[in-house]
């Protein structure tokens, strides 16, 4: 193993994306109802967040995934996209300035590096590296590294993969079940059918007690995506697993050298904004949409089964991709009310 500072960025080559999502015509047309209804609240287009607004709503895996977390009720699905919108425009997760949470990437306690053998992105989460306080920066940071995974997802993937490795962690640095209760607010509540899957690895007896109290806050869905200590190289490939846990990816974390990739990959410019033509994301820019099977329509298409870009890259140059429609085109609507 050659050990290397270099973030892997795609997915093994071969990769295929899953789970593909096939809905029924009735679950298109509700689907199509929840965009009209989530238009209804959005911020008046004078608003400086109404693009960011408009843009998630944008994002082809937004609607499916609210109404798949609703177990396809219309009245929930409502509820629920209100209250990420709401959540959204006051902690404007897209916007946040990467210093203010650099501190926080320090020790590399959060690393986003590699990908599993479906194609999700992988976050790696060492509460024994912790380096601060409690404090709301901490969720911030948090939410950043989430927006960032959201960033290396390929065509089609709309999950991610979180591996907790308890090794070094102490009573002292593992967070409290008050913080943690939040960050599962967050992940459960407003990125819904985001969690792949969540492996805890190297926990000690002594930290069993936090699981038990936490064990309340984690919904059913999220409690059955939860693995303890499994054979990680079933599910993730061998070149893309850290060499910490069995894997060939012998990363060696430089905090200034790693920090510095991800910001460029994912584009983001010093006040949290987007540099150039990177609005809808990196993957227009650095990724080459995946191989598509002879025969098939090369439109892009995330109801089938697709293969990634044939090779594994690390930060590639930039290129041209689309911005969003203009949003003179959007229909003027109006805000969420206040509760």
């Amino acid at each position: 193993m050659t050990r290397t500072t270099a973030v892997l960025t795609s997915p093994e080559p071969g990769t295929v994306v899953q789970p593909i999502y096939q809905y029924s015509d009735e679950q298109d047309a509700q689907t199509k109802e929840l965009r009209k209804y989530a238009e209804s609240l959005l911020l008046d287009p004078s608003d400086p967040y109404y693009k960011w607004e408009l843009r998630w709503l944008n994002k082809p895996d937004t609607m499916p995934r609210y109404m798949r977390a609703a177990k396809w009720k219309f009245p929930d699905a409502k509820r629920r996209i209100e209250g990420t919108i709401k959540w959204r425009r006051e902690f404007q997760p897209e916007l946040i300035i990467p210093d203010e949470v650099k501190i926080e990437a320090e020790t590399g306690k959060i690393i986003l590096n590699g990908f599993d053998k479906d194609g999700r992105p992988i976050l790696y989460m060492r509460p024994g590296y912790e380096n601060t306080e409690t404090s709301p920066r901490q969720l911030k940071h948090l939410v950043w590294w989430l927006e960032r995974a959201k960033d290396f997802m390929p065509p089609g993937q709309e999950s991610l993969v979180i591996i907790v490795d308890y090794k070094t962690t102490t009573l002292r640095t593992n967070p409290s079940i008050s913080v943690a209760s939040k960050v599962l607010t967050i992940l459960q509540q407003h990125y819904v059918e985001t969690l792949g899957r969540a492996i805890v690895t190297n926990l000690p007896m002594l930290l069993n007690f936090f699981y038990k109290g936490i064990s309340p806050f984690l919904d059913p869905v999220t409690r059955d995506k939860m693995k303890f200590n499994p054979d990680l190289l079933e599910l993730v490939p061998k070149s893309q697993l850290d060499s910490e846990f069995g894997g060939d990816f012998d990363f060696e974390f430089d905090h200034e050298t790693y920090w510095k990739q991800i910001v460029d990959f994912c584009g983001i410019a010093e006040d949290g904004t987007r540099l150039e033509g990177y609005f809808d994301g990196p993957m227009g820019v650095n990724a080459q949409l995946p191989a598509r099977k002879p025969g098939v329509d090369n439109e892009p298409d995330t109801t089938t089964p697709s293969s990634t870009s044939p090779t594994t890259s690390s930060i590639a140059p930039v290129s041209e991709t689309k911005e969003l429609d203009s949003a003179a085109e959007v229909p003027t609507v109006k805000s969420i009310e206040s509760s």
